[in-house]
């Protein structure tokens, strides 16, 4: 009946390796700026701890609005199975026998 499928596009090779060395750039840059800060071990020891911090909350986010835009897709596509599946069984010249 309707087998729409959403648009999806698949990550190419480029756009992968573009974001894992953004993402080892940006942290080697951090890290590199928090070693040669001109401050005290303590000081070095919360920006780097702050650092860590902000990157795992960022995998967490990602990985929570990931899996609710697949949990929603799902659903949808449970939600369109039952439908179809109701839409198939209907027969509107059947009649009910009392």
């Amino acid at each position: 009946m309707t087998s729409a499928k959403p648009s999806h596009t698949p990550t190419t090779a480029a756009f992968y390796v573009q974001a894992v060395l953004s993402f080892g750039l940006s942290l080697t840059a951090v890290g590199v700026g928090v070693v040669f800060l001109p401050v005290d071990g303590w000081v070095r020891a919360f920006l780097a701890i702050a650092m860590l911090y902000a990157i795992t909350s960022a995998f967490t986010l990602a990985k929570v609005i990931r899996d609710r835009q697949e949990d929603t897709y799902i659903t949808s596509r449970v939600d369109r199975a039952r439908l179809d599946k109701l839409l198939t069984e209907h027969d509107p010249f059947k009649l009910d026998a009392a």
